[in-house]
């Protein structure tokens, strides 16, 4: 199943497991115009359009609903050998859908869920479709080093489009309608680049589908029923940093707005600078092995913050902040082994309905997480942090056995 030889960082190596530089530059081009605008995706509906804030995000949500409805379908287009041109496809989706943001009239609750939809289902699609690109021009361990690289240029990608575009919203709503329009440049300039780069893979023969199907042949498709539920609860962590900890440092612990501000930059910088060193050294164990211990890392995190939150006023939030490094290395370990694991373990034949799989549960926890994260808190700190230990626990335990 998992290779236990360790890979070697060879940046030039590296780059072509990636897909080649055209399409490095179009994942960093994609990255910076998503930071541009996703995050303030909200801001624009209720400041621009003068929607209200649960119309708003209803909208958001219909469209990460509707976004993960269409992967099947996107699973079945890669596994008709498809993969650049899904991957092109997915930013196309969107330029289509700032475009209509951008023609959307105030007050229209209608066109701006059609834009969120639209937003929605490349962000959903690009995922499973970068997964399959990379697994077609990489194998191996090598593989999982480009993957934990795409993830750590498109950090850094989304981080300096975030800060562009915090910079420009003093200037109001022309700022945020500029932001757009840059994005959808960005989104357009992407998509070009990634359909020059042409990978495509050879689909299996209906012959040698058949044969599997029926039990024949070594590469049987396992059954990942147990791990992708648990990566439901998994996927929970990458939205620690962004919903639990600011709601409970400010609303609760009373601190400084600038101590969620510092864990995110925090965050988002070990993710940058170690995401490919750490799943490069973890190479030596086998991905589940390392799967199971970013389990087992997040929930030491998580009891972490409970015990944290129990210091004295001045102290609380610096333990928190202390914590959620270890937190952060919990994602990284999750995020360098997670897809790699399944992208080792689905046979070539179906390799994009299972990714589409994968990408359905990540994208299940994180549509979910909020409204499970802000309806812990309020019970207290061992409802919080005891509920997500004991959560990441049984996970790690589902994914071990």
């Amino acid at each position: 199943m998992a290779s236990t030889t360790q890979t070697q960082i060879r940046p030039r190596a590296l780059l072509h497991a990636s897909g080649g530089p055209r399409y490095a530059v179009a994942l960093i081009v994609d990255a910076i115009g998503t930071g541009l605008l996703r995050p303030f995706l909200l801001l624009y509906g209720v400041m621009v359009l003068r929607l209200s804030a649960p119309e708003a995000g209803i909208a958001m949500t219909v469209g990460i609903v509707v976004g993960l409805l269409c992967m099947p379908a996107v699973g079945r287009w890669l596994d008709r050998g498809a993969r650049s041109t899904v991957v092109a496809a997915s930013m196309l989706v969107r330029v289509l859908g700032v475009v209509l943001l951008l023609a959307t009239p105030e007050d229209s609750a209608e066109l701006f869920t059609m834009a969120a939809l639209f937003l929605g289902v490349g962000n959903q699609t690009w995922p499973a479709a970068h997964a399959a690109l990379v697994a077609t021009v990489a194998h191996g361990r090598e593989r999982d080093a480009a993957l934990a690289a795409a993830r750590a240029l498109r950090n850094a990608g989304l981080g300096v489009g975030a800060l562009l575009a915090t910079v420009c919203l003093a200037g109001g709503t022309t700022a945020l309608r500029s932001l757009a329009v840059v994005t959808a440049l960005a989104y357009l300039v992407a998509a070009a680049l990634t359909w020059s780069v042409r990978v495509h893979a050879r689909p299996a023969s209906p012959a040698a589908v058949a044969v599997v199907a029926e039990g024949g042949g070594a590469e049987s498709a396992p059954r990942m029923g147990a791990l992708l539920a648990a990566n439901v609860i998994y996927a929970f962590c990458l939205n620690v940093p962004e919903i639990a900890l600011p709601l409970v440092l400010v609303t609760q612990m009373h601190a400084s707005p600038m101590w969620p501000a510092v864990i995110f930059v925090a965050n988002t910088v070990l993710v940058v600078t170690l995401q490919v060193p750490v799943t490069v050294l973890l190479s030596r164990f086998p991905r589940r092995s390392v799967l199971v211990v970013a389990g087992a890392v997040l929930t030491a995190s998580y009891l972490g913050f409970l015990a944290a939150v129990s210091f004295g006023h001045d102290w609380a939030a610096l333990a928190v902040a202390g914590v959620s490094v270890l937190c952060t290395f919990g994602e990284i370990i999750y995020a360098g082994s997670a897809t790699a694991l399944v992208t080792a373990l689905a046979p070539a034949y179906v390799l994009g309905r299972v990714l589409a799989r994968f990408q359905l549960s990540t994208g299940f926890g994180l549509a979910v997480s909020p409204a499970a994260l802000t309806a812990l808190a309020p019970h207290g700190p061992v409802a919080l942090w005891g509920g997500l230990a004991a959560g990441t626990l049984l996970a790690a335990c589902a994914v071990a056995a």
